[in-house]
């Protein structure tokens, strides 16, 4: 899907230094030390093993280089907590359901942001695989949070 959507937002001449790669997050087929940065945007939480992932994404990352993460996070204030939750289990099931036809994946959606580590616990795993200088930052209240670490 990313790959045929770059085709209509950036060059051929830019496309062409673009090796596409579809892979297992958990084993990463790269070499050790091989990138600068790696990051990732609402695919952490499908892994199956997210401790593996980032001891992996450690592992490609050469030395001094930077790992970042997008994904759906926890709320932690109320009233926002609440209102979305309500939100999250009624209305997103039935946007899913009238414009996809799909209430189950988007479903399973909302259940899968609520099982996902709590920031502290991300960050606490991050440094488990050997990041350093971890830290996130909380967007929209929580509802997403960019989490950064390094391999130095």
């Amino acid at each position: 899907v990313g790959q045929q959507r770059a085709g209509g937002r950036f060059s051929n001449e830019t496309l062409e230094r673009v090796s596409w790669q579809e892979a297992n997050a958990e084993r990463l087929p790269f070499d050790d030390d091989t990138f600068d940065l790696y990051t990732i945007a609402f695919g952490l939480r499908n892994v199956t093993d997210t401790d593996a992932a980032l001891r992996d994404a450690y592992r490609v990352l050469k030395p001094g280089g930077r790992f970042m993460c997008l994904e759906f996070s926890k709320v932690g204030k109320e009233p926002l907590q609440s209102m979305y939750d309500a939100y999250s289990f009624n209305v997103i099931p039935a946007i899913g359901q009238i414009v996809a036809g799909d209430r189950s994946s988007y479903q399973y959606l909302v259940e899968s942001i609520r099982t996902f580590p709590k920031q502290e616990d991300l960050k606490a795993k991050m440094q488990a695989a050997g990041f350093k200088h971890s830290s996130y930052t909380n967007y929209t209240g929580g509802v997403v949070a960019v989490h950064s670490g390094f391999k130095l």
